[in-house]
């Protein structure tokens, strides 16, 4: 690190003490881009990289909801709205008792930029609670819902923030959230994403994630002159992401076999088919049981528990070509890079936030694997809740191949971005470059011409 980003680092870290998550997030953004600052000085002087890691507004609020037996409990509710200068904020709310200041600073800085390379007109924010929905019956977490957003539709709406769904906040809870924010306001409009299909939804949302990472692979595999056909494959992660991933590889040619869920993780050498992963989406969907007991219910596979505690993760053991990492941050380090690499893996695509940490991302770059960061390969997620705003405005529902194919060409757009740039400032083949650089100029250029706002 020179000693720009090093005294740059120390004053983010000062300001901002005690916030690992988002600390790990700025510099890996900066480092990438210090060569663009001495080359375009006008960044500099208008104090483009200050202004772009501090929020423009950043909320806190308390949360009052009573249980089924009466009991009272208190959380608390967070929004970062950090960067509005491509459009309203947007990003996810996420319900996890995980959540805090620093974990939603890092989420929505990285949002800013992965809104910036969908092309579409989107601001970066993030937001959320501590409340754990697991468990709870749906009136709980719908007394939860309707006093969170008693809060925060005060802050939102269709053109200053539209927040969607993260971890933790599915269809139940975004129909609940909707329901008040439309008594609140005494408005039917599209201030939330992820909604039913029958009240102004978008087809593909659910899929839209894990779909968009893999078209982004494809892409990145076009480069070698290769394909997703008979590359075997290990998706971490059990929900949403990793489902629809999953999905989309086997119907590419891939066979996957690992997915994962807190405790644990399966092996099926035989591969998840198509009838097997149904049953894992009514065991995680419906169900919402272990990933456990896939391996009692298919012979041959097998189920191995983990430790968040050990040194690696023995999911990434396993021999693959391609790794979709799709269930939290940090959940690749530095040995796991290094075990991924001398198995054979090629090809690893981010389908969670910052779910590599940076040795391991360094390890796979100097060793010329396929990395794509999760700002460019995960964007897919929110490119279709932006489709699914354009469909508000307009009061109209596309078709599932419309809005899938709108899906593939923002994914091919945003892989030429990322690649063309790495190209253009002399790192060629450095996705984690070409990605950070690409969305940071098309929002510091907006950023100068709005003026000091």
């Amino acid at each position: 690190m020179n000693s720009g980003i090093a005294e740059f680092m120390q004053r983010v870290s000062e300001r901002n003490p005690g916030q690992t998550e988002f600390h790990q997030a700025v510099v890996e953004v900066v480092e990438s881009l210090w060569p663009v600052l001495e080359q375009f000085p006008e960044y500099r002087s208008a104090k483009i990289l200050e202004r772009i890691v501090e929020p423009e507004r950043q909320l806190m609020f308390r949360v009052n909801w009573q249980d089924d037996q009466g009991e009272i409990h208190v959380n608390r509710g967070f929004r970062i709205q950090m960067n509005s200068a491509l459009g309203p904020y947007k990003g996810g709310l996420r319900f996890h008792p995980s959540v805090n200041i620093s974990i939603l600073k890092f989420l929505a800085f990285e949002q800013v930029f992965k809104n910036s390379l969908t092309t579409l007109p989107m601001g970066g924010g993030k937001g959320g609670s501590d409340f754990d929905p697991k468990g709870k019956s749906d009136h709980e977490v719908m007394r939860f819902c309707q006093s969170f957003m008693t809060e925060l539709s005060r802050h939102i709406g269709p053109n200053t923030d539209v927040p969607a769904g993260d971890i933790g906040v599915g269809g139940r809870e975004i129909g609940y959230l909707f329901g008040q924010y439309k008594r609140l306001r005494n408005a039917f409009e599209g201030v939330l994403t992820g909604k039913g299909t029958n009240w102004g939804g978008s087809l593909i949302r659910p899929e839209a994630t894990g779909y968009g990472a893999v078209y982004f692979g494809q892409e990145m595999l076009k480069t070698r002159d290769d394909s997703y056909q008979g590359k075997i494959v290990s998706v971490s992660g059990s929900g949403n992401v990793a489902q629809y991933a999953t999905e989309k590889c086997l119907q590419l040619g891939a066979k996957v076999v690992t997915m994962s869920d807190s405790k644990g993780f399966i092996h099926d050498p035989d591969g998840i088919d198509e009838e097997k992963l149904a049953w894992i989406m009514k065991l995680k969907n419906n169900r919402r049981g272990r990933i456990k007991e896939y391996a009692d219910h298919y012979k041959g596979a097998s189920y191995t528990e983990t430790d968040p505690r050990a040194d690696s993760n023995p999911i990434w053991d396993v021999p693959v070509q391609v790794a979709i990492p799709s269930a939290t941050q940090n959940e690749i380090n530095s040995k796991d890079g290094q075990n991924l690499v001398k198995n054979g893996c090629f090809c690893v695509l981010e389908g969670a936030n910052m779910p590599t940490m940076p040795d391991a991302v360094n390890h796979f770059i100097d060793n010329k694997v396929l990395f794509a960061p999760g700002k460019a390969a995960n964007a897919g997620g929110v490119a279709v809740s932006g489709l699914e705003m354009a469909q508000n405005s307009s009061r109209m529902s596309w078709t599932r191949d419309e809005v899938d194919s709108h899906l593939q060409r923002i994914m091919e757009s945003i892989h030429k971005a990322c690649h063309e740039t790495a190209e253009r400032f002399e790192c060629s083949g450095n996705y984690v470059n070409g990605a950070n650089i690409a969305g940071f100029i098309k929002v510091a250029d907006s950023m100068l011409d709005q003026g000091l706002v």
